[in-house]
């Protein structure tokens, strides 16, 4: 007797893979076995993403890979197969996004990720920086000066600097010219002893 004869199925249900298997046993298998698993996958899945809008989502994707993985061998047990399958995408989605939830990583140490906040070496030596820059800026002619604080510090355009100032965008473009050139050159390490205006 054919195992077509046994089961009841047709021709068209049945996928060849060491066994038959036809498709009204997984269909059967998946409402029986699967699905009442789903409070339990969809608890999973909440503490596994922190984006409650995409675990119905990733939920229809564990189920797909299920149900396709049936089609070649029906899994048993079916409970850690279905958490592995949902693991397994969720890292997947984790590689495509490139983000590494610091939630999901038990020792932070493993990370080797340095602390957001300078160390004192970085503190003092921005601190020289911002002195010298200020330097810089304290050798500039006031109207450059104020030309370029309104265009790097403020954000400004020429056409807005130029209104503010009462002068033209050409002198605008020319203080900030000026500006430039003569604060690369100090940072620098030259000494420039005029400046342009």
């Amino acid at each position: 007797m054919s195992g077509r004869a046994e089961s009841g199925c047709n021709g068209a249900d049945f996928v060849k893979v060491g066994r038959t298997v036809c498709a009204q046993n997984i269909n059967s298998w998946f409402l029986d076995e699967v699905l009442p698993l789903e409070a339990m996958l969809t608890t999973f899945l909440r503490r596994s993403v922190r984006e409650p809008g995409v675990v119905a989502d990733l939920r229809q994707e564990v189920y797909v890979r299920v149900y396709e993985a049936a089609l070649r061998k029906i899994p048993h047990p079916v409970r850690p197969f279905l958490l592995a399958t949902a693991r397994n995408l969720v890292i997947d989605r984790a590689r495509r996004n490139q983000v590494v939830s610091i939630e999901a990583v038990v020792d932070l140490a493993e990370l080797e990720i340095a602390a957001d906040d300078p160390g004192p070496e970085r503190s003092i030596a921005a601190r020289q920086e911002l002195r010298r820059l200020q330097a810089a800026l304290d050798r500039l002619p006031p109207r450059c000066r104020e030309a370029l604080t309104l265009r790097k510090v403020e954000g400004l355009q020429r056409k807005e600097i130029a209104r503010r100032m009462g002068i033209s965008e050409p002198t605008v473009a020319k203080h900030l010219a000026a500006g430039m050139y003569v604060l690369a050159e100090f940072l620098n390490g030259e000494d420039v002893s005029g400046s342009k205006s």
